[in-house]
């Protein structure tokens, strides 16, 4: 009696890997433009591309905003103590694409803002890249201050983009934007010590 049985790894060398497109960096970049209020455009992207200041500047100002915020968020070469090679990024962007605009409209309505640019890199940055830009134009510094530090808050705490850092040493372990406050100290979670 002869029996057929295909062997799994000969199966598996044979099939390409295929990534889910939210994986997939030739997906990239994504962008989500819209208008809130009817005047203060949105701009939020997830890229696997170098982020662009200038972009992001030129996207929230206008005539009506006497203040424009800036904020890259870069990698940095340490963390406690131990060098760090690169970060890596990961996102599911149908999740992240509504929490940004959620954010983003919320910040316009408290804060009165005349714009929005929030793009977050995904994949490897590099120590000294950015992975995070945020900018805000408003009519005045105060609005314009409070709504972009807001807005990177709530973008640390909430956005679901995870970040693991890779050292030099070979070591890698996944973080949470949110376990640090923006000083970089540790948060306790409740009913720990």
């Amino acid at each position: 009696m002869s029996s057929s049985t295909s062997n799994p790894q000969t199966q598996d060398s044979r099939t390409p890997d295929v990534l889910p497109p939210h994986l997939d960096p030739s997906t990239y970049p994504r962008t989500v433009t819209l208008t809130h209020s009817n005047t203060a455009p949105i701009h939020l992207s997830l890229t696997y591309d170098p982020l662009d200041p200038t972009t992001a500047l030129a996207t929230v100002s206008s005539a009506s905003s006497g203040a424009n915020i800036l904020f890259l968020g870069t990698t940095r070469d340490t963390f406690e103590d131990r060098p760090v090679a690169q970060l890596s990024y990961t996102t599911y962007p149908q999740l992240a694409f509504k929490s940004l605009e959620r954010i983003a409209k919320d910040a316009v309505d408290k804060h009165g803002l005349n714009g929005v640019y929030i793009a977050h890199r995904l994949g490897v940055v590099p120590v000294k890249e950015a992975s995070i830009i945020v900018a805000v134009g408003a009519g005045h510094r105060g609005e314009a201050w409070r709504g972009a530090e807001e807005i990177l808050e709530i973008v640390k705490e909430r956005l679901e983009v995870w970040k693991r850092e890779e050292f030099v040493d070979g070591g890698k372990e996944w973080r949470e934007n949110r376990e640090r406050d923006s000083s970089g100290k540790l948060i306790s979670k409740s009913g720990e010590d």
